[in-house]
C-alpha cells in the first residue's frame, strides 16, 4: 500500500506538472499570477512603467510628425504663393501697360484669401499656426482679408502714390502691417498685441528625457526663419503686406512712371523676402522632423530591448517547453500504467 500510495501521489504532482505546461504552451507565458513571478517581480513592474515611458514618448513624436507634415504642406504652398507674385506678377507691373493691373490686383485679392486660408491649417482637429490657442484660428475671417483694416490701410497709401512719396508710401504699408491692435490686425486676439500668444515660445514635443524639439510656427511671426531685405521681420507679414499692396494698385497709379517702378520694387523685394524666410522655415522644420524621426527610431529600439527583458522573465521557450510536455506526458502515462498493475494485484497473485 505504501508503494501504491507513493505511486498515487508522484502521479498527481505529474498531472499538476501537466497542466502547468500545457497552460504554457497555450498563453506563452510561465504563470498567468504575478505572485508566481516572486522575486522577479519589482523589476518586472520596472521594466513595464520603463516601457509605458517609451510609449508615451514615441505617441508624442508621433503626433509632432502629423503635424509638422500638414504643418509643411502648408508652407510649401505659402511658397509658391511668395515665388509667384515675387517673380511673376510684380516683375510684370508696369507703367507702361496699365490696362492689366486690374487683373493683378483681382489675382492678388485671391491669393490673399488663400494665404489667410493657408494660415488656419488643421490637422486633427488643432490650428496648426494658432500656436497653444490651437482651438481658434489664427485668422478669425480669411474671406474678408481683402477689405479688412489693414488693407484699407494699405490701399489708402497705395492711392496717394505720386510727387515722389514712392518711399513714404512703402513705409506706411509696412506700418499698416506692423500695427497689431485690435481692429487694425487680421489676427487673432491671441496673437494681438496684449495677447498671450505674443510672448509664446514656438510649440515642442518631448522626444527624450529632458529633451523638447521645436516644431511650431505662430502665423504672425517666424519659427525657426530669419527674414532678410525688405522685411517687417515675418514672412507671414510681407507676404500679406505685398499681396495687399498690389490688390491695391489701380491705372491710376501708373501715371507717376518712377514711383509706380520704386513701389513696385519694394514690393517684389518684400515678396522675395517672405519667399526666402519660407523657404528657410520649411528647411528648418525638415530638420525637426529628422530629429524627430531619430528620436523616434531610438524609443522603439530601447523599448524592442526592453520588451525583450520582459520577455525573460514572464514568457517560456516554447519548444522547450513542449519538449518537457512531451516528458512529462510519456512519464504520466507509465505511472498510469504502473497504477493499473497494481491495482490488478491480489494475495494469491502475490504469493504464486
Amino acid at each position: 500500500m505504501d508503494m501504491l500510495t507513493r505511486l498515487d501521489a508522484d502521479t498527481a504532482a505529474l498531472r499538476l506538472r501537466m497542466q502547468q505546461q500545457t497552460r504554457q504552451m497555450s498563453t506563452g507565458l510561465r504563470s498567468d499570477l504575478l505572485g508566481d513571478l516572486a522575486g522577479q517581480l519589482p523589476r518586472l513592474l520596472d521594466l513595464r512603467a520603463e516601457i509605458a515611458r517609451r510609449d508615451a514618448y514615441t505617441q508624442s513624436i508621433g503626433q509632432a510628425l502629423a503635424r509638422t507634415q500638414a504643418t509643411q504642406t502648408a508652407l510649401a504652398r505659402l511658397s509658391e504663393i511668395a515665388r509667384e507674385f515675387g517673380n511673376d506678377v510684380a516683375m510684370k507691373l508696369d507703367a507702361n501697360d496699365p490696362e492689366s493691373i486690374p487683373l493683378m490686383a483681382e489675382r492678388a485679392k485671391l491669393a490673399l484669401v488663400e494665404v489667410g486660408q493657408l494660415l488656419n491649417t488643421r490637422s486633427n482637429g488643432e490650428y496648426l499656426f494658432a500656436g497653444s490657442d490651437f482651438a481658434n484660428p489664427p485668422v478669425p475671417d480669411p474671406n474678408g482679408l481683402p477689405g479688412s483694416s489693414f488693407a484699407t490701410r494699405i490701399a489708402s497709401a497705395v492711392s496717394s502714390l505720386g510727387g515722389g512719396n514712392a518711399a513714404a508710401v512703402a513705409a506706411d504699408t509696412m506700418a499698416a502691417l506692423l500695427d497689431d491692435s485690435a481692429g487694425n490686425s487680421p489676427f487673432s486676439p491671441f496673437l494681438q498685441a496684449g495677447g498671450a500668444g505674443l510672448a509664446e515660445g514656438q510649440r515642442t514635443a518631448p522626444s527624450g528625457e529632458g529633451v523638447q524639439t521645436a516644431f511650431g510656427i505662430i502665423a504672425n511671426r517666424n519659427g525657426a526663419a530669419v527674414s532678410q531685405g525688405e522685411t517687417s521681420g515675418a514672412w507671414a507679414l510681407d507676404l500679406l503686406r505685398g499681396l495687399a499692396s498690389i490688390a491695391a494698385l489701380t491705372p491710376a497709379q501708373a501715371a507717376d512712371r518712377t514711383d509706380f517702378r520704386d513701389l513696385s520694387i519694394a514690393i517684389r523685394e518684400g515678396l522675395r523676402s517672405a519667399a526666402g524666410a519660407l523657404a528657410d522655415e520649411s528647411g528648418a522644420l525638415g530638420l525637426a522632423e529628422q530629429r524627430l524621426e531619430a528620436s523616434r527610431t531610438r524609443q522603439q529600439t530601447m523599448r524592442d530591448a526592453l520588451e525583450s527583458q520582459v520577455a525573460d522573465i514572464q514568457e517560456v521557450d516554447l519548444a522547450a517547453t513542449l519538449t518537457r510536455l512531451k516528458a512529462t506526458q510519456t512519464t504520466l502515462e507509465a505511472s498510469y500504467t504502473a497504477l493499473g498493475r497494481l491495482g490488478e494485484l491480489s494475495l494469491a497473485r502475490y504469493l504464486a
